[in-house]
């Protein structure tokens, strides 16, 4: 997702405690609102001949120029690291992943396997951090992943695979956020003092990287249609880039002034906003079974949240100093 505010969240790292907590949870959950909508834009950039993806390529170019004029002032403030380039890279294959999943699949099938990021955290955040799993850790991902067993097991399959390349595009975005997350925490610890709207630019930067290269690929004749697109097309492309750099700001507030823990049960909020959205602009609703195998999947990443708390809170009495998470 382009505008992957969750991927930031190590920015509160360092940042001092918000006396406006209202404030920040609203930021939080505008950039949610935002994300649990912007598939229809996509949808309809891509019934004009664009195709999801070189939507996603095109949108993000014109977010990474409007990003670089906002923030023009804060560059001389950038820090090199490899750790930035797989930042940008990491999020361009979750913008893709999740914008042509849900450009060409079910919105909310696709968006809970994108929120199996939980599991792939703690995978990548041993393999990254050495970070050990705890026990709590483990039930929780043995929940989503059982939630996700739920929502794809049929008895013709058997297996309990995705069925659709959109819902392995939109299982790949949730890898690719999970790793953006982990180098995002990583990134946090070593350059706490970079600002973090610089991550904003590096976003779209990766996001156009990926995306065009993906684009060429896949939709070959949405590309060569791009410069036809016509003025409502050329407006809906600004209008949205612009919508997602406002909205990254806007979440960055909230970013740097709460918990990452508090953070992430936020952005679930999300997956409400696109249930609606799916079901009021595309007429899309899932089963007993996908509803039941989602809301597992929700509540471990809910959970997850509440388990990093209390295990900073038992680690804290023991005078340990804490990078919070």
């Amino acid at each position: 997702m382009s505008n992957l505010p969750a991927s930031s969240a190590s920015a509160a790292a360092s940042a001092p405690a918000d006396t406006h907590g209202f404030k920040s949870a609203l930021s939080i959950l505008l950039g949610a609102s935002v994300w649990g909508i912007a598939w229809f834009p996509y949808r309809v950039l891509a019934a004009w001949g664009l195709g999801g993806m070189t939507a996603a390529a095109l949108v993000s170019a014109v977010a990474a120029l409007i990003a670089l004029v906002a923030f023009a002032r804060h560059l001389g403030g950038l820090r090199w690291s490899w750790l930035f380039v797989a930042i940008g890279l990491a999020a361009g294959v979750t913008n893709a992943g999740f914008v042509w999943g849900s450009v060409n699949g079910h919105v909310m099938r696709v968006l809970l396997l994108f929120y199996l990021t939980p599991v792939w955290t703690a995978l990548f955040a041993r393999l990254f951090l050495g970070e050990k799993l705890s026990a709590a850790g483990l039930l929780l991902v043995a929940l989503a992943l059982s939630g996700a067993g739920l929502m794809l097991w049929t008895p013709e399959v058997g297996l309990p695979l995705p069925a659709r390349a959109a819902e392995w595009s939109g299982l790949v975005g949730g890898m690719g956020f999970a790793v953006n997350n982990v180098l995002s925490r990583r990134a946090g610890q070593l350059y706490p003092e970079m600002d973090a709207r610089l991550r904003t630019v590096m976003v779209y930067l990766g996001c156009t990287a990926v995306g065009l290269p993906c684009a060429l690929w896949l939709e070959p004749g949405g590309v060569a249609l791009a410069p036809a697109i016509g003025w409502g097309g050329l407006a809906l492309v600004l209008g949205l880039a612009a919508t997602l750099v406002a909205s990254n700001s806007v979440v960055q507030y909230g970013l740097q002034r709460l918990p990452a823990n508090r953070v992430s049960l936020l952005m679930l909020f999300e997956i409400v906003i696109a249930a609606v959205s799916s079901w009021w602009l595309a007429t899309e609703t899932l089963s007993w079974k996908e509803a039941a195998g989602g809301l597992c999947i929700v509540a471990a990443g809910a959970l997850s949240g509440l388990v990093h708390r209390a295990r900073r809170g038992e680690e804290g009495a023991g005078g340990c100093a804490l990078q919070p998470q």
